[in-house]
């Protein structure tokens, strides 16, 4: 199993239907997925922070620049 962790969650991501916490079956099915929800959070809600994503073993850590 591979995870996807929103590790800060700013107010933006805390009113949008994005989950902070997703299992997946395979690690490439995990990438996506953290790719596809860290671009929406930064092109589509929210204008303060800068969203990354960062690899620790088997979990896709969508971590906040600030």
């Amino acid at each position: 199993m591979y995870q996807i962790i929103v590790e800060r969650q700013c107010g933006c991501f805390k009113r949008s239907e994005l989950e902070a916490s997703i299992e997946m079956d395979s690690k490439e099915e995990a990438l996506l997925k953290s790719i596809e929800m860290r671009d929406i959070m930064n092109n589509d809600f929210c204008p303060k922070h800068s969203f990354t994503i960062k690899e620790e073993e088997n979990t896709f850590v969508i971590g906040m620049d600030v």
